[in-house]
């Protein structure tokens, strides 16, 4: 015999329908990342960025203008001076051009860069893996640089001298308010660290 009414909310419920305990609830900021205040755990994972696709179009189309006119002067000069059959050796340039056009998206999306409680890393390279950790405290020196043609595609670089040359890094193509940011930044975080030794 059934007691009670279906709208009841103290009647069970049928197993597998949440109850209002077990009910989906929307995270809020405080569960989902720890307090600003507070250093990350050792054992987190850092937080990598990678590099905007300007940087990958700027370096195309330096490959394609660079070897499509050693491809055009391949197959123009020996085709005019020994004959049309020496013309072929234009097929070499052209296949390193597909070639590298393959290759420069696989080293884009290889460079990354995360910014942890302490240092700064930065991971590039697709057959020689290189990850280089920058200390905030080894800083001496944080540039931001922009040639000719990084800046007609709206890129900066930001380099980083510490006092061993074998630690300098260099985060290239970023966007330049990012680039400017994280300039900002790591000055800040370094003289912090500088001043704490």
């Amino acid at each position: 015999m059934e007691t009670g009414s279906p709208h009841d909310t103290g009647t069970a419920d049928a197993p597998g329908t949440p109850t209002p305990a077990t009910a989906d609830v929307p995270a809020t900021d405080a569960d989902a990342e720890p307090d600003a205040g507070t250093k990350p755990d050792a054992g987190t994972e850092p937080v990598w960025h990678a590099l905007p696709p300007g940087l990958l179009t700027m370096r195309r189309l330096l490959l394609v203008v660079w070897l499509g006119l050693l491809t055009l002067a391949t197959a123009l000069v020996p085709g005019l001076l020994a004959g049309p059959a020496w013309g072929a050796f234009a097929v070499l340039p052209l296949a390193l051009l597909l070639w590298g056009w393959v290759m420069l998206e696989r080293n884009w999306r290889s460079w990354r860069y995360a910014e942890r409680a302490d240092d700064l890393l930065i991971s590039r390279g697709v057959l020689w893996h290189e990850e280089t950790v920058v200390p905030y405290g080894r800083m001496q020196l944080v540039e931001v640089t922009s040639g000719p043609v990084e800046r007609h595609f709206g890129l900066a670089s930001v380099q980083l001298h510490t006092a061993a040359a074998a630690t300098d890094a260099t985060i290239p193509g970023l966007d330049p308010d990012e680039a400017e940011r994280l300039r900002d930044r790591l000055t800040e975080l370094g003289e912090a660290r500088s001043a704490g030794l």
